[in-house]
C-alpha cells in the first residue's frame, strides 16, 4: 500500500559449507527389562495385595470372635512378622509357592479355630472340673473377717500402752483402744488382759487398708446391758440403784454401766432430792431408749410396782373410795388406786352408784384384774353378793362376812381358769 512501511525482511540462515563433515546420528536408548524382572513385579504386586486381603481378613475375622490381635498365639506372631520381613525382599518363584501353601494353611488353621471356638461355646459348666467345697472355702478365705456390729471372738496377742491387739481370725488382728477395753476405769491393761486371755468382742468399725479392725469390749458389754434392761423393763421388775449425782431437774445414778436419771416428780421426797446422793433406793423403769441412750426411772413406780408383787387375783383388800366416776369407784388401796367398774359393784339393779357408796367410804372388794406393766388393778364386789342386789339392800351384812364368802367367790374364780366356759354350737346334722 502507498504510505505504508515496508515489513522488515527476515534474516536468511547460513549456509553449511559443503565440505562440513557430519554429525552422528542421535539414538534414544530404551531400557528393556528382561521378561524375568516383570514377572517377578507382577508376583510381588499380586503377593502384597493378597498380604493385605489377608491381612483385612484377620482382622475382621478376629473381630467376630472377639479375640484381641494381642492373643494371638506365638505361632501366628512369628508368622506375621516372618511375612513382615519377607515382604521387603524381592520375591523369588519358590516364594510364590511358598506364600500359595502359607494361604491354604492359614486358611485350614482359621477353620480348625472356628471349630475348637464353637466346641469350647457347646461346653456346659458341667464338663469343667469343678469341686463345690473348695469353691465355698475359696471364698470363705477371701471374706473379710470383721463386721460393724458383727460379734467376735479372740484371743489377746499383744498389749501396748494405747491399747491391746486382739487375733479375731482374720488378715490382721484387731485393735482394741485403752478406752474400750471395758467399762469403768482400768489401771493395768497387762493384769486385766494377759496374752492368751479368750475374750469377746464387737467390732466397731471394718477394715482399713492394712486389713485392721477396730474392736471394743466396752461396746459389747453396754450393748448386753441395754438389753438386759429392756428385758427387765417388760417385766416390770424393781430395781435397786445407788444415787452418784444431782441437779434442779433430779438425781442420777449408775446401774449395769448405764447412766440412768430419776426425775424429782417421780422421788418420794422430791423436795429435799439432794440429800439422796450415796443413797440406794428402790426404782422402776419409766423410759428405756437404747438408740438415745435414755434410761429413765422411777422412785413413785418402784413402789407401785413392789405393791403389785404384794396382790393376785382372787385375793380380797380393804381399801377406801376415793372418788366417784360416771363409769365407777376409784378405790385407795394404800399406795396404788383400783378401779371398781359399775358393772362390778351389784348383780342387781342400780339407779346410782351413790346409792351403794360414798367418798371415804370404807370398802373389801376382790381383786378380780391384775395388770403391773399399765398400773391397772380391777375390784369386784358383786361376786360378795348372795341374792342378787343384796349390796343395795344390806351393805353392811355383804362387808361383815366378806372374808367367807370370798373364799367361796375365790374358788369359783379358779374354777373359771381350769375350766373355761364353753361356747355352744349348733351342728346340723342333715348337712
Amino acid at each position: 500500500m502507498a504510505g505504508s512501511d515496508p515489513q522488515p525482511k527476515k534474516a536468511t540462515p547460513p549456509k553449511p559449507a559443503l565440505n562440513a563433515p557430519r554429525k552422528p546420528l542421535q539414538v534414544m536408548h530404551i531400557s528393556r527389562k528382561t521378561e524375568e524382572e516383570i514377572i517377578k513385579e507382577v508376583s510381588s504386586e499380586k503377593e502384597f495385595s493378597d498380604q493385605a486381603k489377608d491381612k483385612r481378613l484377620d482382622e475382621k475375622v478376629l473381630a467376630e470372635k472377639g479375640i484381641s490381635k494381642l492373643k494371638k498365639a506365638p505361632e501366628q506372631q512369628r508368622s506375621t512378622q516372618d511375612n513382615s520381613s519377607n515382604s521387603l525382599k524381592t520375591p523369588t518363584m519358590e516364594d510364590l509357592l511358598r506364600s500359595e501353601n502359607n494361604s491354604d494353611h492359614k486358611k485350614n488353621i482359621e477353620a480348625f479355630d472356628d471349630e475348637n471356638i464353637f466346641e469350647q461355646k457347646s461346653r456346659t459348666v458341667d464338663e469343667f472340673d469343678f469341686d463345690e467345697d473348695e469353691f465355698l472355702a475359696a471364698l470363705e478365705e477371701n471374706q473379710p473377717i470383721g463386721t460393724t456390729g458383727e460379734i467376735a471372738k479372740g484371743s489377746v496377742i499383744a498389749v501396748e500402752s494405747d491399747g491391746i491387739y486382739v487375733d479375731i481370725g482374720g488378715k490382721a488382728p484387731g485393735f482394741m483402744p485403752k478406752n474400750e477395753c471395758g467399762l469403768g476405769v482400768i489401771t493395768s491393761l497387762k493384769e486385766r488382759f494377759p496374752k492368751g486371755l479368750q475374750v469377746e468382742v464387737l467390732v466397731t468399725r471394718e477394715q482399713n487398708a492394712d486389713g485392721m479392725v477396730t474392736i471394743s469390749c466396752r461396746a459389747l458389754e453396754l450393748r448386753k446391758s441395754w438389753d438386759k434392761v429392756q428385758n427387765l423393763a417388760k417385766e416390770g421388775k424393781v430395781i435397786r440403784v445407788k444415787i452418784n449425782g444431782f441437779n434442779r431437774g433430779g438425781v442420777t445414778c449408775d446401774f449395769e454401766g448405764l447412766r440412768g436419771f430419776i426425775p424429782r416428780s417421780q422421788l418420794e421426797d422430791g423436795e429435799n432430792h439432794q440429800s439422796l446422793v450415796s443413797k440406794t433406793i428402790n426404782t422402776a423403769f419409766l423410759e428405756v431408749n437404747p438408740e438415745r441412750r435414755k434410761l429413765v426411772l422411777s422412785e413413785k413406780k418402784a413402789a407401785i410396782a413392789s405393791r403389785f408383787s404384794e396382790l393376785e387375783i382372787g385375793q380380797l383388800i380393804e381399801g377406801e373410795i376415793l372418788t366417784i366416776k360416771p363409769y365407777g369407784f376409784f378405790v385407795d388401796l394404800k399406795g396404788v388406786s383400783g378401779l371398781l367398774h359399775h358393772s362390778m359393784v351389784t348383780n342387781g339393779s342400780m339407779r346410782s352408784l351413790r346409792e351403794v357408796f360414798q367418798p371415804g367410804e370404807p370398802i373389801k372388794a376382790l381383786i378380780t384384774d391384775l395388770d403391773p406393766s399399765r398400773g391397772r388393778i380391777g375390784l369386784n364386789t358383786a361376786l360378795l353378793e348372795g341374792p342378787p342386789g343384796e349390796l343395795i339392800t344390806d351393805k353392811a351384812k355383804v362387808m361383815e362376812e366378806a372374808d367367807e364368802r370370798a373364799i367361796k367367790a375365790r374358788n369359783s374364780l379358779n374354777k373359771e381358769k381350769v375350766d373355761p366356759p364353753k361356747e355352744d354350737k349348733n351342728i346340723n346334722l342333715s348337712s
